[in-house]
């Protein structure tokens, strides 16, 4: 009977992690508005975000995911963007949420976008990087795609990695594989911090501003609750993102981030021992990749 019992929940938990990979691979089907409804609206597999006096606009993922790969094609606002910020990022809900972010911060004509990337772990943050990209990303789309398993954290842009995040629970170091979080995207004014610490305000003169978004595809675990925490982190077929390979970057990744690193990375918290007084976070004793 024991040995009945154990192969039903084997059963149970096969065809619950068959089922919990999913792709979406349109916005229509994916995501709907949170808010600027008054002058956007999702087109099939494209999403204009809008900011003018009365409002920016959001959009969220009709479910919530634990662990896989989450990508999105972004052109953004093109000429004098300063004060605007076009973000994309995970996050689940509450005081004590966990979130993986992507952050684009815009500029005056002429300058380059910032990319802010940051994790939260139980409502705590303050893990910032930051970095200049290496190509206009408002002549064209690229792809900007979060990639999360039980080992790491990864960001990556056009297939390039930025950083890594590592779990190192066993450390006593906080990791987000406890709680489900959906996919967000908006474009809102944060002139109060986004340009030069909010010295350069927004020039409404020049509104509406917009980013266009395209191409969403999470290619993840679905989340139905405090289940999906062991669901969604078995190894197995289904659950392709637990695979040993990708554990670890691979020797010509780690080179592409390594170039990434050291000719566009403008801030790391790791770095910012004035910040911490000299009492760094324990991760950044720790390799990360």
């Amino acid at each position: 009977m024991a040995s009945f019992q154990v192969l039903c929940v084997a059963l149970f938990f096969s065809a619950f992690v068959y089922h919990s990979s999913t792709v979406d691979g349109s916005i229509i089907n994916s995501m709907y508005l949170d808010w600027g409804s008054h002058h956007s609206a999702i087109q099939g597999d494209y999403l204009p975000l809008v900011l003018d006096q009365s409002s920016g606009t959001g959009a969220i993922s009709k479910v919530a995911y634990l662990f896989g790969s989450v990508e999105m094609q972004i052109k953004f606002v093109p000429g004098n963007s300063a004060g605007t910020v076009t973000a994309y990022y995970l996050s689940s809900t509450g005081n004590k949420h966990d979130e993986i972010d992507f952050e684009f911060l815009g500029n005056s004509s002429g300058q380059p976008y910032t990319i802010h990337t940051n994790v939260y772990t139980q409502g705590v943050g303050g893990r910032e990087q930051r970095f200049f990209l290496w190509f206009d990303p408002t002549a064209d789309y690229h792809n900007y795609t979060i990639h999360w398993n039980p080992h790491a954290i990864v960001w990556y842009v056009d297939s390039v990695p930025l950083r890594v995040f590592r779990n190192y629970e066993s450390k006593g170091i906080a990791y987000p594989n406890q709680q489900g979080m959906r996919v967000y995207t908006s474009l809102w004014n944060a002139e109060n911090w986004a340009t030069r610490g909010g010295l350069v305000k927004i020039d409404w003169k020049r509104s509406p501003f917009i980013a266009r978004v395209r191409n969403f595809n999470a290619r993840a675990c679905t989340w139905y609750g405090p289940l999906s925490i062991s669901v969604c982190a078995l190894p197995s077929p289904a659950n392709w993102w637990t695979s040993p390979v990708y554990s670890q970057l691979s020797y010509a990744k780690q080179g592409q981030m390594n170039w990434v690193r050291r000719n566009y990375m403008i801030y790391d918290y790791c770095r910012d021992t004035k910040r911490f007084n000299g009492q760094m976070p324990r991760e950044c004793y720790l390799p990360q990749y």
